[in-house]
């Protein structure tokens, strides 16, 4: 007798699922920290590019305002952790920024500083690696999410107090239209020294 409740019991955890559950869970978790960690690289670039930018194109402070504000609200966004307000605030970095690069079309001379293309360059391979990172999270949140609801380790999932993961997605309607840069009124371009 004691025999068949050792077996039943072995039976039962070998398909509860527990160690499954745990591993997708920290899998998630770990691309969840990709996603910061690019997105951190993106805020530590935006300083730099704007400081280039400053040198050809001075009277623009409105813009320079607007991707310094982006910017802080990306790095507040990372410190909480939270998927939604990082994917605000990542989107409205990508609008500050577009509104930066669209500068140089107005100052040929920025258009072929080195300084001012390599950054553009190392942005550009940044917004795919957070691509990339969004990706790999929302498949792992897919396979985690759609493994706890199968029965029976959705019965452990319960126990353990585990519920379905946030995907990382745009949050509002806005942030899914690409941003449009009007310069109705360009300023002359400066000429370099």
């Amino acid at each position: 007798m004691k025999r068949l409740w050792v077996a039943a019991a072995m039976l039962t955890l070998t398909g509860c699922g527990y160690n499954r559950i745990q591993t997708l869970d920290e899998q998630a978790s770990a691309y969840k920290s990709q996603i910061q960690v690019q997105l951190q690289r993106r805020a530590d670039l935006v300083p730099n590019l704007v400081a280039t930018v400053k040198g050809y194109a001075q009277q623009e402070q409105t813009i320079f305002l607007g991707v310094a504000n982006a910017r802080a609200k990306l790095l507040s966004s990372l410190q909480g952790g939270n998927l939604g307000q990082m994917a605000d605030a990542n989107q409205g970095l990508t609008g500050a920024l577009s509104r930066l690069i669209a500068i140089s079309e107005n100052y040929p001379q920025l258009k072929s500083d080195q300084n001012f293309r390599a950054l553009q360059d190392q942005l550009e391979g940044t917004e795919n690696r957070i691509a990339t990172a969004r990706e790999d999270y929302n498949g792992a949140v897919q396979e985690y999410n759609t493994y706890i609801r199968r029965f029976p380790q959705v019965l452990t999932a319960r126990i353990l107090g585990k519920q379905a993961r946030d995907y990382f997605q745009l949050t509002n309607a806005a942030a899914a239209q690409v941003p449009t840069v009007d310069f109705s009124n360009p300023a002359t371009p400066q000429k370099a020294q």
